[in-house]
């Protein structure tokens, strides 16, 4: 087995990005969601599910730590990492409030008027970022604005098994892994405890249940009207949880990716 793609994702719900290689530190991926939106007034976060042209909000990680901003319709914008005195602002994501470097008026004038509404860009530093999710993993595990945990994996297989079962070819994208495996069996991930990839550990800590943000085509923006694919994951991927399509990770330690390494299960 091996590692056969690697995305990275520096704002939440916005375009992901195709790497060759990358660094993992605390958090996962360098840079993979340590940006996010929020609603001005609440401080409640934004994705496609409520904006569904976030899917054409593509965001680049920048050589200085900052971000470069572009969407159709406007000229882009280079937001530096907030520095040491930057204000905090309160947010909330799923259960979690917790209070994160404010990017700024420009950048809060940028993406405001992207998304139609007042809005603001934040950012998490590694010593405020969120504990994972309860009961699953270790109590010094940290994610950034992830959904739950730093790290998600699909097996290529597992992809193309829900493709042949929707009857129509579908984009790795639409699913948002970091970790794509290749040669490995349809959905073999589910019983996964422990892999390494290169030199670096991760833990599998859970399956991942999936929203509508799949029936989000990530080319267009547009939902399938067929509710595709999953209508057909709740067919046959149904659990308590909900619909499964892939497995969570956590790092064990830091160091580096790169597109083709050795992917050997452990546990």
């Amino acid at each position: 087995m091996r590692l056969s793609a690697l995305y990275r994702y520096p704002l939440k719900s916005a375009k992901g990005e195709t790497l060759q290689q990358i660094g993992l530190d605390k958090l996962g991926l360098e840079g993979d969601r340590r940006w996010m939106l929020v609603d001005e007034a609440s401080g409640r976060f934004l994705t496609q599910r409520a904006v569904a042209r976030m899917s054409q909000l593509s965001a680049l990680c920048n050589d200085q730590g900052g971000l470069t901003l572009s969407a159709p319709g406007q000229t882009s914008l280079e937001v530096p990492l907030p520095g040491a005195d930057a204000a905090l602002r309160g947010v909330t994501i799923w259960k979690d409030s917790l209070r994160v470097p404010d990017a700024g008026d420009e950048a809060g004038a940028w993406v405001s008027e992207f998304v139609g509404k007042p809005t603001r860009l934040v950012q998490v530093p590694q010593e405020r970022a969120r504990m994972t999710a309860a009961g699953y993993g270790k109590d010094d595990d940290r994610v950034a604005f992830a959904d739950g945990f730093p790290l998600l994996l699909i097996g290529q297989a597992s992809l193309e098994d829900l493709s042949s079962r929707v009857g129509r070819p579908l984009e790795m994208l639409r699913f948002r892994p970091n970790l794509v495996i290749e040669g490995s069996d349809a959905f073999a991930e589910d019983g996964w405890k422990r892999v390494r990839i290169g030199d670096i550990e991760f833990r599998v800590v859970k399956s991942c249940a999936r929203c509508i943000l799949t029936t989000i085509d990530p080319q267009t923006g547009e939902r399938s009207a067929d509710r595709e694919p999953l209508a057909t994951l709740q067919k046959y991927r149904a659990r308590k949880e909900g619909a499964m399509f892939g497995q969570n990770l956590v790092n064990d330690t830091n160091g580096h990716l790169q597109v083709g390494m050795q992917v050997t299960v452990l546990e």
